[in-house]
């Protein structure tokens, strides 16, 4: 796989084909040891433009523990980058479609990331208010999927 296997979803199309793909490329980018590259792609995928009740998140579900296992297992020496500011700044900037969605589900990211790497720092400079869980939470429960919040809410690390 490469970048034209997400290439050749143009435009709106950003259907279960796109999501099942985005979770394979991620999949391939993590075993090439690309875990900053690999999580992108999970980005992408919480961008695809499913309702909740698609057969594929039966078996696929948004990819929330998955980014937690990248974040704890990331091999040493690899690039990670700082997925703390990556989502912090993408919430903050997130155009349609879909924009509350999105943008909630960024947050949503950035809690777990948070979590799972307490010693990444947020970026100082970028004055946003940073939302608690309980809002994240609020947010979630009024723009995602159905049982989204408690899928994501059992990702968190312990």
């Amino acid at each position: 796989m490469n970048w034209r296997s997400l290439n050749r979803f143009r435009g709106d199309e950003r259907s279960a084909a796109f999501y099942l793909t985005c979770l394979k490329y991620a999949q391939h980018l993590w075993l090439q040891r690309l875990p900053a590259r690999a999580i992108l792609c999970l980005d992408r995928a919480w961008g695809a433009d499913l309702k909740g009740s698609e057969p594929i998140l039966a078996d696929w579900p948004l990819p929330y523990e998955a980014l937690v296992f990248l974040l704890q297992h990331a091999p040493e020496g690899a690039f990670l980058g700082n997925p703390r500011v990556h989502f912090q700044h993408y919430a903050d900037r997130l155009g349609e479609p879909r924009r509350e969605q999105r943008k909630w589900r960024s947050w949503a990211c950035w809690a777990l990331t948070r979590a799972a790497r307490p010693e990444l720092p947020g970026d100082s400079k970028h004055s946003v208010e940073e939302p608690n869980i309980r809002r994240i939470d609020q947010e979630l429960r009024l723009h995602g999927h159905p049982g989204e919040v408690d899928l994501w809410r059992a990702a968190f690390p312990l």
